[in-house]
């Protein structure tokens, strides 16, 4: 199973084309924000788009949320496609989809101003951001069971007096997010470094944790992701590496858990060691 992706910033026209990049290349099932579909139907996975925040939906898109990645995996298995389309803001958002889904490394990566003019992507992020319109490369009648209430794109009878005015199905629908109508949801760094202060803190060997700063990763008006670093001191005789590298974990497990953003990195810093004194003579 080869594994290609579409990449570009919300609202710029991704899922629109998503059906015409995934015939050009040989792709017979696509990722997008949460679901799998294969042939036109939603064959595994919850849609981001039914969630009720922002923050949830990015959980629920990049697969994070309990029993989401093994549910679209059992369904992978099951449908075993040739090539998988995955769908992200950013080069990291689909490796990590790749990852946790565990289909292998992406082979091509194609940017959506590549296929997609200024104007278009223009137009996309007008639906998307003024009219709160959000497109699924999959027929109404496939999408109706999965939305029900969401759809604006009315379904229409199939049946007319001549079989040549028959509405043809189209491959793509519209939907109206419940979070779409939520407002503006923003997550101070100082939430960040909150969540790194309180996770450094349980493990025994720091001894106590400084500075922390946060670097947001942005295209344009994008927020794609963070980058976290921090200074540490650490308690002396324990060792570092391995110390380091599970704190690493925890902090992005955590940070992603509690706030759906997207963590690039994590660096740290053992700025120095803490050597308790000599207990006394007796």
């Amino acid at each position: 199973m080869d594994v290609i992706a579409l990449v570009g910033p919300s609202g710029t026209g991704k899922s629109h084309r998503a059906l015409w990049v995934a015939q050009k290349n040989g792709a017979d099932a696509i990722i997008d924000d949460g679901i799998l579909i294969k042939d036109g139907k939603v064959i595994g996975g919850i849609s981001a788009k039914k969630e009720k925040n922002r923050i949830m939906a990015v959980r629920r898109a990049i697969f994070v949320l309990a029993g989401h990645a093994s549910m679209v995996r059992e369904a992978i298995a099951a449908a075993a496609p040739r090539r998988i389309l995955v769908l992200g803001t950013s080069e990291n958002m689909v490796q990590k989809i790749a990852k946790t889904l565990r289909i292998g490394t992406i082979s091509k990566i194609i940017r959506i101003e590549d296929i997609a003019s200024k104007k278009d992507m223009e137009i996309a992020q007008y639906h998307r951001l003024k009219k709160g319109e959000h497109i699924i490369p999959v027929p109404s009648i496939e999408l109706k069971p999965h939305f029900s209430g969401y759809l604006i794109d009315p379904i229409k009878s199939f049946f007319k007096t001549s079989s040549s005015k028959r509405r043809r199905l189209g491959e793509r629908s519209i939907v109206r997010p419940v979070f779409s109508y939520y407002g503006k949801l923003v997550i101070d760094d100082s939430v960040i470094k909150n969540i790194v202060h309180i996770v450094a803190e349980k493990i025994d060997e720091v001894y106590g944790v400084g500075s922390t700063h946060v670097q947001h990763v942005v295209n344009g008006d994008d927020d794609l992701g963070i980058t976290v670093s921090t200074e540490l001191v650490f308690s002396y005789g324990h060792e570092i590496t391995n110390t380091m590298e599970t704190l690493r974990s925890e902090l992005c497990y955590e940070i992603e858990r509690m706030t759906g953003m997207v963590v690039h990195e994590v660096n740290i810093l053992v700025k120095s060691l803490h050597v308790a004194p000599a207990a006394a003579p007796a």
